[in-house]
């Protein structure tokens, strides 16, 4: 592919976020929240897809993997125990299919976010290790690994089997990628190597990993960038420079991903008021994006600003972990509906905690301008 050009999320962009009704989620009534599983909570999901980004027609339905904890005392609890689960959407109706991976199949302690790629009956997941598996002690360590399975559906059951050996797919070098995940060890301040979006580009066949990063080079403690590694024809991925970074303004763009609409090329995003630089400016917890005209940039903030939408102002923490499809369609979870601020103790955490699908919204782009259909 022709170099990267390297594209900056500033301060500047920030500044000119406008909230309206192009901009702002519709709320969430928590009442109206309908778990889909008692005693599990379940958060970030992604579909099984085709190669070229479109969701794939299983089942009459579509096959998603959602990250899965049982119920704790504190929902933020539910991180160091993730596990990956099968579900089955159909009609809006969803469906378990059981844990996706055998247990002890992962290297790492959890398993984090990922993507998934169905070719004859044959899925390719791409997944974040977290941890190492049997450590005495929970470590913030992440590996990008992927594994293959087979799709199997008889008499009604739908599963993934006979998964080979995951494989580390792509390593920080340590001179770009930051290779310590520690941060400060608390929430929001952790580093990234994690989150692995399959993308294959139109304009030359080729594919690609979308990460989750953190910029080595930089004295700013929020460094968070958005990766991309190349595949080669021998199977293994090479690092490529970022796509984005947002040095000195935010530590965490999280889940990126690509859609190709209208000839043009979409990067989307999630990260959280929290994970901003404190001297500001912040943003609202939400879904960002840029458009270019290729895939290696540059690439323009969407909206003059790089939001494409916000939770409401009232409830600034209803929902996280945003992702499009190829047909505009924006899928999240439910995470704390109906509180303006943060929960002060886990016992109120829990009571608010959604931990389910949120109801799907719809985008639509008009070259740099993106907007939520009512």
């Amino acid at each position: 592919m022709p170099p990267i050009e390297t594209t900056s999320w500033t301060a500047d962009d920030v500044a000119h976020i406008r909230l309206d009704a192009a901009t702002t989620a519709p709320v969430i009534d928590p009442s109206a929240v309908k778990r889909i599983l008692p005693g599990i909570d379940l958060w970030d999901l992604w579909p099984v897809q085709h190669r070229d980004g479109t969701v794939a027609r299983i089942a009459d339905g579509a096959l998603y993997m959602v990250l899965s904890a049982p119920i704790s005392d504190d929902p933020e609890d539910r991180h160091g125990v993730a596990r990956i689960r099968l579900m089955h959407l159909a009609e809006e109706e969803w469906r378990d299919c059981g844990p996706l991976l055998p247990y002890g199949h992962s290297p790492g302690s959890r398993e984090w976010a990922g993507s998934a790629i169905l070719e004859d009956r044959e899925v390719t997941l791409y997944f974040t290790a977290a941890g190492r598996r049997n450590e005495l002690q929970l470590s913030f360590e992440q590996r990008i690994v992927e594994t293959t399975g087979r799709l199997r559906c008889e008499n009604g059951e739908i599963a993934i089997v006979e998964w080979s050996k995951p494989q580390e797919c792509i390593v920080a070098d340590g001179a770009t990628y930051m290779r310590d995940m520690e941060g400060g060890g608390a929430i929001g301040t952790i580093k990234a190597f994690r989150d692995p979006a399959y993308f294959e580009d139109p304009a030359n066949g080729r594919k690609y990993l979308l990460f989750t990063g953190s910029l080595a080079n930089t004295c700013s403690q929020w460094n968070g960038a958005i990766g991309i590694a190349a595949g080669n024809e021998d199977g293994s991925w090479s690092l490529l420079p970022p796509l984005v970074t947002a040095d000195d303004l935010n530590n965490e763009l999280e889940r990126p991903h690509v859609v190709v609409h209208q000839d043009r090329y979409y990067l989307f995003w999630s990260t959280q008021a929290r994970v901003f630089a404190p001297a500001g400016p912040i943003g609202p917890t939400g879904l960002y994006g840029m458009v270019a005209d290729r895939l290696g940039g540059p690439w323009r903030p969407l909206n003059g600003s790089g939001l494409v939408l916000a939770n409401p102002p009232e409830a600034p923490f209803q929902a996280f972990s945003w992702l499009v499809t190829p047909d505009l369609t924006v899928r999240s979870f439910v995470d704390y509906p109906g509180l303006s601020e943060p929960a002060k103790c886990a016992d109120a955490a829990r009571q608010a905690f959604g931990g389910t699908p949120a109801p799907p919204l719809q985008l639509r782009l008009d070259g740099e301008r993106s907007m939520l259909v009512s």
